[in-house]
């Protein structure tokens, strides 16, 4: 179906108020502004019952922020914001994480993993799995289950938690019961039908997602390897059970669809969703487009019936 009207609208007026493309940018100017257009009211600050700044006692630290949307023990999604592995962050997710957290029952450590070009990769791919691990064996501190931990993420964050689950089935630990990987980046295929379809006009562009990969991952051998492309990992099977969400109107809708396959094929319980006429940022819309609230909601229950 076409993209939604309301949408349409909201990228006419991001257009009238930045008409830049992102790969005109410097870093410094697409962190000011947001990432590729910055098309919608924020979400509201729900409420929650504690949120908490912590670093996370690694090599190098990593600062993170948590969640808890009630007293007691809680399962815990640790979750990795998007922005291409070069803009974005744990204050711009902030909205974001409390209203998961509200809708799955989890707590949420949103974790501030290093970005590019900074530190490129493999070192948001290193951070995301060494807090994950982290949280793992600082359950009893965190006041969470070490049992029912997750991860997740949009977009490049959701390609992070995507790798971390390969790198903890491959080193062993730690148990990871669930992954959730919103809007993903899974390949760096700039010719599927999504990329061809979706090039221009609905906020990320396919010259956009070229840009954050030349930045992350300039090396084009690089980019092939499974902790940047997880659709390219040889077997997926043994991987936690999955919930994984698309836009139809997003570049990055085909190589979503298609990592949801191989699970399926490898074995592994996986959901997924595309919403349709929804463009990549649709969730961060959702003041003004229902389905954004809709999708937080079901990723909300996705978590609730994998974790308790």
């Amino acid at each position: 179906m076409p993209v939604d009207p309301r949408i349409v609208e909201l990228l006419a007026e991001a257009e009238r108020t930045d008409p830049r493309p992102l790969e005109t940018l410097s870093v410094a100017e697409a962190r000011a502004r947001g990432g590729s257009v910055n098309i919608a009211p924020a979400l509201p600050l729900e409420p929650v019952a504690d949120v908490q700044d912590l670093v996370i006692d690694t090599l190098p630290p990593i600062a993170a922020r948590i969640y808890r949307p009630r007293t007691g023990a809680h399962p815990l999604l640790v979750y990795f914001h998007g922005g291409g592995w070069v803009v974005g962050s744990v204050a711009n997710s902030d909205a974001f994480s409390r209203a998961l957290a509200n809708a799955s029952g989890c707590a949420v450590l949103s974790v501030e993993y290093r970005l590019a070009p900074e530190d490129r990769y493999p070192a948001a791919a290193d951070d995301a799995y060494a807090a994950t691990r982290w949280s793992a064996d600082h359950a009893s501190e965190l006041g969470i289950d070490p049992a029912r931990i997750a991860v997740g993420g949009s977009s490049a964050g959701g390609n992070l938690a995507a790798v971390v689950a390969l790198m903890a089935r491959e080193r062993g630990a730690p148990k990871i019961a669930f992954q959730l990987l919103h809007v993903p980046v899974t390949d760096h295929d700039f010719e599927t039908s999504s990329y061809r379809a979706n090039a221009t006009g609905y906020g990320l562009t396919r010259d956009g997602m070229r840009w954050f990969w030349d930045h992350y991952a300039p090396d084009p051998k690089l980019r092939s390897e499974p902790y940047a492309s997880p659709l390219r990992a040889k077997d997926l099977s043994g991987l936690p059970r999955a919930h994984l969400v698309t836009a139809e109107c997003d570049p990055l809708r085909d190589e979503g669809k298609a990592y949801a396959a191989r699970l399926l094929e490898a074995g592994v319980p996986t959901t997924y969703v595309e919403y349709p006429g929804m463009v990549h940022g649709f969730t961060g819309m959702a003041v003004t487009i229902p389905m954004g609230r809709t999708a937080i909601d079901d990723m909300g229950a996705a978590l609730r019936s994998a974790l308790g």
